[in-house]
């Protein structure tokens, strides 16, 4: 049985400051089929800024007010899943975790024994950073690493990031038409990970940077990841249960 985590950012699941519906019930349909494919998924996923901005509009450029919506949308994020996930006859369930957590190896055990159980009985595990206590998140990163580590330290073959992003090219596509997508890649040069982190270009800078970290550090532990659409699932639904890669990028180290 394969083990997958999925990673969910807020640019894929909000639409005009709010959750899109139609593309996480896409999702929870992708979770389903991977199910019913003999596969254990757990889900990392953004949005609960989002999900609490539906309900009170504060200024989200402030750090506190950004924890306070986080505090509001985490219960509001999870029971849209539930109810989703309901549909399927599936049940869901919440795991806040910070940095801090699987930097501490009872924490992280302690952790793992609760995954594992939910795994064991089909429960679909739903993480997410603790939004209100940590505030690197807040700030870059819409938790890749934290994904990249949840599939190092919770033992998942492989780490899934649905994104904005459909691949890793080899220039700025919204610069260069002539830009290319890599199928695969391995181990990335320095000059690639350590560009300097914005929120504002996906592409350029942070939204890529965080993502070609989590790959490189999954790599160097013996783990793959691979990027994709989280518009459009049709790459990444081929990729996993078809086996077949159409579009995406694969990273692994074949060294």
């Amino acid at each position: 049985m394969r083990r997958i985590v999925i990673k969910v950012g807020s640019h894929v699941l909000t639409e005009n400051n709010e959750i899109s519906k139609c593309r996480m019930i896409g999702l929870v349909e992708l979770i389903v089929s991977l199910y019913k494919a003999n596969n254990e998924v757990i889900l990392v996923t953004s949005g609960a800024v989002s999900s609490g901005y539906t309900k009170l509009k504060l200024d989200k450029s402030h750090i506190p007010n950004r924890q306070a919506l986080a505090a509001i949308g985490q219960p509001l994020l999870l029971g849209m899943y539930q109810e989703k996930f309901s549909k399927f006859g599936m049940l869901c369930s919440q795991i806040l975790l910070t940095a801090s957590d699987l930097d501490s190896r009872k924490l992280t055990e302690h952790a793992k024994n609760a995954i594992e159980a939910l795994l064991l009985n089909k429960v679909v595990p739903i993480i997410n950073e603790n939004d209100v206590t940590a505030t690197e998140e807040l700030v870059f990163g819409d938790n890749d690493r934290l994904s990249a580590h949840v599939a190092y330290h919770f033992d998942a073959d492989i780490l899934v990031i649905l994104s904005d992003i459909d691949g890793y090219y080899d220039k700025d596509p919204r610069e260069f038409s002539e830009a290319k997508v890599y199928k695969t890649h391995g181990l990335l040069i320095d000059e690639a990970l350590n560009q300097e982190h914005s929120a504002n270009n996906e592409f350029a800078t942070g939204g890529i940077v965080t993502k070609l970290q989590s790959a490189q550090f999954l790599m160097l532990n013996h783990k793959e990841m691979f990027l994709a659409s989280g518009f459009n699932l049709d790459d990444i639904k081929s990729f996993l249960i078809d086996g077949v890669q159409i579009g995406g990028t694969h990273f692994r180290n074949e060294k």
